[in-house]
């Protein structure tokens, strides 16, 4: 586990190292064992590494420089089944110099090219300088677990880790107006700030004297909606535990301690449950409370679950004046604003198991984008894919969704109806996501929503997606992915997963989000993923096992933090109202701050549920007043 800064010169330069000693100050926090630098004597590249030890404590410093001096190499992250990769290189004859599991990336690219990297399993960001093409080869792993983040900058491509070495390493700290506009950077490769983009995930870019070259190498994939699974339901259950098992074991494997987020829900129990069962070990669990807030608190069922397994339950408790005094830090960790508070307690979670001695947890992320585990799923079963579903328990869910209140705010514009001409349903995800932050748009300033007038978001974001997508899947699987190229790596893996794990130079594992996990859970008839009102039905069947009866027939609750605006008198909520009613609004030039506090005005006035979603906007506004500052945005 690292952070690192790559720079490749179009023409050959002198490489200021003062410029790298600051981008790594920047990310010191995702490697505090140790930092080097690495410059060609040519002039052509330039690299910088600060690293956490893993796996080959007392080896594995990067960059690794190939004994016959052609070949440089940076890794973030791990590869897991690297023992077995690298027996097999040794019989070809290849000599290692570390005990690192990052060095057989090096010797795949040595003798199979950039494709043999297609071998590696785990969450992985790669830069590769191959000195004798003059090229650098940029790859982030399938599900984009891990991010890398890359820019043109006086005559260089510069590639980082986080975008806060860019800006340390001179890249201008500018927003990017129009992904704002269009929500490019949740739905896009786009981030808030000007002309930085991420590397999708599932890809590799090629970066040589005549610019860039993107190349995908992995998607999600799902079969044609008239293909017949062969295999019995017992066997698919028991075929998708084996993997996951598998899963676990192979992130199990550490030169530390390996400890486990336990939020108190399926996923997390059974991630505990398997690795308890693999190791024969009591382990460490760490658990979030928010604290007096019981319909917002797990540690009930976390508690359930560690005694079933034996585990050491440690638990934070956290409440608003928490959240308020650490929100700004959580930001710059993040990169990109937050529409709740969830972000800023899994930021004081991951400090908290830092302090406890511990470098890696096992976590539950990406169930809910893989097996189906959002209502918005389950609509879209309900509405357009409910074949070889329980007819009476389809017609009780169907009338509890038209007897669902309106949890929006009013104003918003439908930008999504063209997506049932198109498909010939409807993409629950997309309506939520543009009921939610459609009413955004009618807080921008005059001018601003005028330049932005004539996009299309969501067209553009659909535009973007594989053909193989939009032909032949069920609607269900459409949904799921949409979800995994937009949400998963953008947000959910961004300020919920790495950025706040990393600012506690801390690792999170995600077993749930193996490529092989994803690639049975694709195959999975939709019946399997979302059975009736049961979502994740095969996985919560896979783990029946491993998970105590208490957390398998509990109501899913999602991690989310309770709304600043339920309590008015809390500290989160009088920081958020401080922000906007201050002169930092002023200078965002996204909105027109009398709109602004006209909605901060009203919320008394609201339901409950659009309270709520006024909240998530108004979060978002001061998140984005407070990165202004923080990074000096202009």
């Amino acid at each position: 586990m690292c952070g690192y800064i790559g720079v490749f010169a179009k023409q050959p330069r002198a490489f200021n190292p003062n410029m790298f000693d600051a981008a790594l100050r920047a990310i010191h926090h995702r490697g505090p064992d140790s930092s080097s630098q690495w410059f060609d004597p040519k002039g052509q590249a330039a690299f910088g590494y600060v690293r956490l030890g893993l796996v080959g404590l007392g080896n594995g410093t990067q960059p690794i420089v190939a004994d016959e001096g052609d070949l440089v190499m940076m890794v973030n992250g791990e590869f897991y089944d690297y023992q077995r990769i690298r027996t097999e290189l040794e019989g070809y004859g290849c000599r290692f110099k570390t005990s690192s599991d990052s060095e057989i990336a090096m010797h795949l690219y040595r003798r199979h090219g950039v494709r043999g990297l297609k071998q590696l399993r785990g969450e992985f960001t790669i830069l590769i300088f191959d000195r004798l093409r003059k090229k650098l080869f940029a790859v982030r792993d399938r599900v984009g677990v891990k991010p890398l983040y890359y820019t043109e900058h006086e005559g260089a491509w510069y590639f980082a880790s986080e975008i806060k070495a860019l800006l340390a390493a001179g890249v201008p700290a500018q927003w990017d107006h129009e992904a704002y506009a269009n929500r490019g950077f949740i739905l896009r490769d786009r981030t808030v700030f000007n002309n930085i983009r991420s590397v999708k995930p599932g890809c590799w870019i090629i970066a040589d004297e005549s610019g860039l070259q993107t190349e995908q190498y992995w998607d999600w994939d799902f079969p044609d909606g008239e293909a017949t699974e062969q295999r019995s339901e017992a066997e698919m259950i028991e075929s998708l535990r084996n993997t996951i098992e598998e899963s676990v074991r192979l992130r199990l494997h550490a030169d530390v301690p390996v400890g486990v987020c336990l939020s108190g829900g399926l996923d997390s129990s059974a991630m505990l449950g398997i690795a308890t069962e693999l190791t024969g070990q009591s382990l460490q669990a760490f658990h979030l409370s928010f604290e007096g807030e019981q319909a917002y608190d797990e540690r009930q069922y976390a508690e359930v679950a560690a005694r079933h397994n034996r585990a050491h339950l440690n638990v934070l408790s956290v409440n608003s004046s928490d959240m308020a005094d650490n929100f700004e830090n959580a930001l710059w960790h993040a990169e990109m604003p937050f529409a709740n508070a969830h972000s800023v307690a899994k930021y004081l979670l991951c400090k908290y198991v830092q302090n406890q001695g511990m470098r890696a947890v096992l976590t539950g992320e990406g169930a809910d984008e893989v097996f189906g585990g959002y209502p918005h799923y389950r609509r879209d079963m309900v509405l357009y894919n409910h074949e070889n579903q329980d007819p009476s328990a389809i017609a009780e869910l169907s009338r509890r969704l038209h007897a669902s209140e309106d949890r929006y705010l009013p104003g918003g514009k439908n930008d999504v109806k063209w997506v049932q001409d198109e498909l010939g349903h409807g993409v629950s995800w997309l309506q939520t996501q543009s009921a939610l932050f459609g009413p955004l748009a009618q807080l921008y300033s005059d001018d601003f929503r005028e330049r932005f007038s004539h996009t299309d978001a969501y067209r553009e974001f659909y535009d973007r997606l594989s053909p193989r997508a939009l032909n032949g899947w069920e609607p269900v699987n459409r949904s799921l992915y949409m979800v995994a190229k937009s949400s998963l790596p953008n947000v959910v893996l961004t300020s919920l997963g790495d950025r706040m794990e990393m600012a506690g130079s801390l690792e999170g594992r995600p077993p749930l989000l193996d490529h092989q996990v994803i690639e049975a859970a694709c195959r999975l008839p939709v019946n399997m993923k979302v059975r009736g009102a049961t979502e994740k039905y095969a996985l919560r069947e896979a783990m029946r096992p491993y998970v105590p009866q208490a957390v398998l027939d509990r109501k899913k609750q999602y991690f989310r933090a309770p709304p600043a605006s339920e309590s008015p008198q809390s500290k989160l909520y009088e920081m958020i109202n401080d922000v906007l009613s201050g002169p930092a609004l002023n200078n965002v030039p996204f909105f027109d701050p009398r709109k602004v506090r006209a909605l901060l005005a009203t919320l008394p006035s609201l339901s409950t549920a659009q309270r709520a979603s006024a909240d998530n906007l108004l979060m978002e506004i001061a998140g984005l007043c407070l990165m202004q500052k923080r990074f000096a945005l202009n």
